[in-house]
């Protein structure tokens, strides 16, 4: 499941549990991007991964990757699947992202190398209606989760403006965020 995770919320996490469960998956990496090169700016690496962590720590079914954010320079897609690919030889790989995302991907990079690396899903809540692109050569899907009204630049609004941001991320990144004073412009 890639993101940029700024900073990750229960909405991902929802995400997340529902399409390992349609799709009967094993695990789900998520992988938190390193220098995306479509938003910015965005807080630092180490501080959304370690949020990830924290995030996803109590679902045994979920792990946090840092092929992201140890690569140096922009991040695409393309090089993520190709080395969590080498990683995981043999294993089917899904690439979960939110709907919108996914209705973007003839824009990505190097499009003719993504469709065999991965299934494409693209989650979507209930009465939001999107359409993917037909390509031919791609496996894709969309998957209806449960609505949760919560986005990261809500998140990021909520904390700037001294409001809380309790239950619509994890308690644990809750505390991290105090901790480290994120999204107040004081880091």
């Amino acid at each position: 499941m890639g993101g940029t995770f700024d900073p990750i919320h229960n909405g991902h996490l929802v995400a997340a549990s529902e399409v390992a469960d349609a799709f009967a998956l094993d695990e789900v990496i998520f992988v938190p991007t390193g220098e995306p090169w479509h938003k910015n700016p965005v807080m630092s690496a180490e501080h959304r991964y370690l949020m990830t962590v924290i995030a996803t720590a109590a679902n045994p079914r979920f792990t946090v990757s840092r092929v992201e954010i140890d690569r140096p320079g922009t991040t695409y897609t393309v090089d993520t699947l190709t080395q969590i690919a080498k990683d995981h030889p043999g294993a089917d790989l899904f690439f979960i992202s939110g709907a919108d995302a996914i209705a973007q991907i003839l824009a990505w990079k190097d499009l003719d190398k993504l469709w065999p690396l991965a299934t494409f899903i693209g989650v979507t809540r209930p009465g939001h209606k999107l359409q993917l692109p037909e390509v031919p050569e791609a496996s894709m899907s969309i998957l209806e989760v449960p609505a949760l009204a919560i986005s990261s630049s809500d998140v990021r609004d909520r904390i700037s403006d001294g409001k809380p941001v309790w239950y619509l991320v994890p308690d644990g990144v809750v505390q991290y965020i105090g901790k480290h004073k994120l999204y107040r412009g004081e880091n």
